[in-house]
């Protein structure tokens, strides 16, 4: 019997959820805290690690010396130390396009709520007020706006089919630009970043946090964005400079913000976009559907029994190779 090791807490109903797609011949190993300590013993003789919000830090990999392969469950993987996995010669791999959708749907859902100011509709009646007036003369639709998508993997693509059907200009930025056949079929114009953040009504992030990315979104970039556009960032805390973006929402640089993703997750309680009117804030849940947990399992662990067969992962889910 092999055993995986998911390296976070689960709930009752997570973890019924994952017993239900084990493949035959593997145990499931869920730690009962995060502590250090308590994750560093759950690895110890762990060969396949499934990691979520925890990561996998250099200290884990020492702590474990017989692991194989870390899967992370979902797509960003900048909570692992891929130096300490290829130095180690573990593979590390991802569930690339599981979560596509339900980050696209999102996203279209936190335009809406921010465009139509759904947020502050709700509450005030609910307070008893009616704002019918004061709701209309800040409300736009979303036909006929400029998006411009920041990251073109498969959660941008599916952000572009989600929009298609609105009567948006689609603009996109990618580090390696698509053939035109490709832009045409998907309905996208692709323009430098600093084009697309100058023209566009709506900026939605959607890249991984890297070295490059990192900070990408700072108060140079805000001050060229339209004092009445809005920025969605679901991808990571980290590909936007929050203090500047405190300064842009605070001084009217840009109108408002949607934020899912924050630097310090959860944020302390006296973090800034917490308090602000202009701000939709969200913990991290752009993926967080209960009808794609299955699918999403079923991805990953056809990857590990891959794996555990000798056989191959795709290639599109690899992110460091045997």
């Amino acid at each position: 019997m092999q055993t995986i090791v998911f390296l976070q807490p689960l709930n009752a109903d997570l973890i019924a959820a994952v017993r239900s797609r084990l493949p035959d011949g593997f145990s499931l190993r869920v730690p009962e805290t995060a502590d250090p300590a308590h994750l560093h013993a759950c690895v110890a003789d762990a060969a396949y690690v499934v990691t979520w919000d925890l990561g996998f830090d250099a200290a884990l990999f020492a702590a474990a010396p017989h692991v194989r392969l870390v899967h992370k469950w979902g797509v960003g993987v900048d909570n692992i130390d891929l130096e300490a996995a290829r130095a180690r010669g573990v593979t590390v791999a991802r569930t690339t396009g599981s979560n596509a959708r339900p980050v696209a749907e999102f996203t279209v859902a936190a335009i809406l709520a921010l465009s139509r100011r759904l947020i502050e509709a709700h509450v005030t009646t609910q307070q008893g007020e009616w704002r019918k007036n004061e709701i209309w003369r800040s409300s736009s639709m979303l036909g006929g706006k400029i998006v411009g998508i920041v990251g073109f993997g498969p959660i941008g693509q599916q952000v572009a089919r989600c929009l298609s059907g609105f009567g948006c200009t689609l603009l996109y930025y990618k580090r390696n630009r698509m053939l035109l056949q490709h832009e045409n079929a998907q309905g996208v114009t692709y323009a430098l970043l600093p084009e697309l953040l100058r023209k566009s009504d709506i900026v939605t992030l959607h890249t991984p946090l890297t070295e490059e990315t990192r900070g990408m979104i700072d108060a140079a970039a805000l001050a060229t964005m339209k004092r009445t556009a809005m920025l969605i960032n679901v991808a990571r805390g980290g590909v936007v400079k929050e203090a500047d973006l405190v300064h842009a929402l605070r001084n009217g640089m840009i109108a408002a913000a949607a934020v899912d993703v924050f630097d310090q997750e959860p944020p302390p309680p006296d973090h800034p976009l917490l308090h602000m009117d202009n701000v939709l804030v969200t913990p991290h849940i752009g993926a967080a559907t209960f009808d794609n947990t299955g699918p999403a399992l079923d991805h990953l662990m056809r990857n590990i029994l891959a794996f555990a067969r000798g056989e191959r992962i795709p290639a599109s889910d690899v992110v460091v190779g045997p």
